[in-house]
Parts: structure tokens; sequence; C-alpha cells
């Protein structure tokens, strides 16, 4: 999580978040629907803002993203995970891995726009027909001012393996210490 990004403006909740059936499932399928659009929209604006790849779904209802103190309402577990049911379906989550579902990615970029902001990258730092490690990608230079930084490696490897199909990327080595050639 970049801290210095989440304390220098926190996060600004959307006004339904202070609204108390928003935290209670709606029984009408349209009404339901669209809170699951709503609560959507405001987990991956929280990822995106906290720059959170991962959230366990065991604690999730813990968080201030699903407890709202000031109005003492939390989602349930079981609506938090139709919250991202849905999300799964949109493409927007996954789970980390299928055996195991408490732990999941929450893909406030596509796994397509992480490629594209992988080849900005390179295109802009001249590094194309470089090498470079998956560490120099995701930890390099904070001050590029690129959304690379920080990135779970997971979902790094997700998009250089989109730019590899797409014949933009060779990945080789082990899997402790990938390289990539851009070309």
């Amino acid at each position: 999580m970049a801290a210095s990004a989440a304390a220098a403006a926190p996060f600004s909740f959307p006004r339904e978040y202070s609204f108390p059936p928003f935290f209670t499932r709606q029984t009408n399928l349209t009404t339901h629907h669209a809170q699951l659009t709503k609560w959507s929209a405001l987990v991956l604006a929280y990822a995106r803002h906290h720059k959170m790849f991962r959230l366990s779904l065991s604690s999730a209802a813990e968080t201030d993203l699903f407890h709202n103190k000031a109005i003492n309402r939390r989602l349930q577990p079981a609506d938090i995970r139709d919250v991202f049911d849905f999300m799964r379906k949109e493409g927007r989550a996954d789970y980390v891995s299928e055996g195991a579902q408490d732990v999941v990615f929450i893909f406030w970029k596509t796994i397509d726009e992480w490629a594209a902001v992988v080849e900005a990258f390179v295109d802009q730092t001249a590094h194309k027909g470089s090498i470079l490690t998956l560490y120099e990608l995701s930890e390099g230079d904070a001050t590029l001012g690129t959304d690379l930084h920080g990135i779970d490696a997971e979902i790094l490897r997700k998009a250089l393996n989109v730019l590899v199909k797409r014949g933009k990327a060779q990945i080789f080595g082990q899997e402790d210490s990938l390289g990539v050639k851009f070309f």
C-alpha cells in the first residue's frame, strides 16, 4: 500500500456509504444489481486510492471499506462474497488461488490496462530492446509517476503475459529471478 498517497488525501466515500440500506442485501433483483454495481465501484475506487491489489475476504468485514463505524453498519461476509462474485463476472476481481477462495485480486485496472501501462513505461523510458527484472518494473524509480511502482508481482506477471502473447515481450529466468525483454 502506498502510505504517502493514502496519508496525503483521505479516501472520500460516496454518499451511499452513509445510507444504512446500502449495507443491507436488497431483495428486489433490479435494486440488488444496482447495489452490487455501487459496491463494485466503491471497492475499485478504494483499492485504487490505497493501491490495494489483494484482499482477504475472511477479514474484509472489519475494514473501513465494509464497516461504516459512523452509522454502525457493516456488510455481512456473505454479502461481501456476493460483491466479489459480481466483480469476478465483470472481470474486476479473481481468486488468488481457485482452491483457497479467501484472498482475491482486485483489478482496479484490468490486466489489459496493466499491460498498456507496462508498454507505455517501456516506451517512455526507452527500454525497448532492454531486459528488466520484475523487481525493476515494480519497485523501480517511484518518481517516474507510474502506477507500476508497488504493483502486485502476480498482477504484473499476468500483464506481462498479455505482452508476450502480443509478441511485445519475452519472459525468461527462474521463478525467483524473472527477467523480461521488450520488443
